[in-house]
């Protein structure tokens, strides 16, 4: 079996089976693009509140909306993601999206995150499948008419409420029924949030019963990862998300494992190297300082486990301008950082 392949979801056809996962207060479009560069075969926005979206003006350039929604400049193919729990107010979002010509919309039916359930929205969207479908029969229908007919709508679950309401079998053949053409499930119950195991058997049976690609998510920080869940599941593809943070080269590594059975470890220096790319990059959305203050909690993830990390780490709580980060990095014609006895 070839475990790195193309994948199709509705029309739209996919070079690759390596995605990455929609992961709020990360997957913004400098990180997207450092993901693309290294090999990622599709990404999606950030969640995008359907409610705040039709509350616009869209057009307003300081609308922080229009960050979430734009399309990275390597973005060939991207998602958007959309959140809420009226399938009116979901259904008038996804019309809005047009100008951005999104690949995929995506409904988001899995975040655990209490502002989000508390909403009706998110996971919590599970607790009552019928709505689930009448959700994505609204953004099936707008998105069709007003994005394209092309544009599938897809949906990202997870395996239930808690685990005394296990419902994914459910919850998958309404939204399938109701027009989705992706099922992505990350095999943890919303009570369990990030903490213990994703239950896999839960992904490897829903391979077997749904009609479209199912895509797996939960538990993958490495390729080895990806490798046994395609192996033991056979989901269509893998949906990396903690396990990309501060590793956008796992797409690189995990597409050498699947075809060539081995891959090269990544230097620190070509982490630090990748991070200062993404500082800017995201300096030019967001703005300087704003760029160097989000990128902090980014580069505890860049520089877990290389020489003198630690050290990195706590010099970059402090740096307020690129030319800080430059001489803490070492970047340019500034010394390695160690020469620098103090921040």
């Amino acid at each position: 079996m070839q475990l790195y392949h193309s994948v199709q979801i509705g029309e739209l056809i996919l070079e690759g089976n390596l995605f990455l996962a929609p992961v709020a207060g990360y997957s913004d479009r400098a990180f997207r693009s450092i993901c693309i560069e290294q090999g990622a075969n599709f990404t999606c926005t950030e969640l995008v509140s359907s409610e705040a979206l039709i509350r616009g003006p869209l057009c307003n350039e300081k609308n922080s909306m229009m960050a979430l929604l734009r399309r990275a400049d390597n973005e060939v193919r991207y998602g958007i993601q959309l959140f809420g729990a009226d399938p009116e107010v979901m259904g008038k979002a996804a019309a809005l999206l047009t100008p951005w010509k999104p690949s995929a919309i995506d409904i988001n039916a899995g975040c655990p995150v209490p502002k989000v359930v508390k909403t009706g929205a998110g996971s919590a969207l599970m607790k009552n499948p019928a709505h689930l479908g009448r959700i994505v029969e609204a953004v099936v229908r707008t998105a069709h008419a007003s994005v394209g007919k092309s544009v599938p709508v897809t949906v990202k679950m997870r395996s239930g409420w808690d685990a005394e309401s296990i419902n994914y079998q459910e919850c998958a053949r309404i939204a399938v029924e109701s027009g989705a053409s992706m099922v992505s499930l990350h095999s943890r119950t919303r009570s369990q949030a990030y903490s213990g195991k994703s239950n896999w058997a839960h992904l490897a049976d829903l391979v077997t019963r749904a009609p479209v690609p199912v895509t797996g998510s939960g538990d993958l920080f490495s390729p080895e990862d990806a490798r046994r869940m395609l192996e033991e599941t056979g989901c269509a593809a893998v949906m990396f998300a903690r396990g990309a943070m501060g590793d956008p080269f796992i797409f690189t590594a995990t597409k050498d494992l699947l075809t060539a059975g081995s891959y090269s470890a990544i230097s620190g220096a070509a982490k630090i190297a990748a991070g200062f790319r993404q500082l800017l990059l995201l300096s030019a959305d967001i703005g300087e300082g704003a760029a160097c203050r989000e990128m902090r909690k980014h580069f505890c993830a860049y520089t877990r486990g290389i020489p003198h990390g630690a050290e990195i780490r706590n010099c970059l709580v402090h740096a307020e301008t690129i030319t800080e980060y430059e001489r803490i990095l070492g970047i340019g014609n500034n010394p390695p950082f160690m020469r620098y006895s103090a921040c």
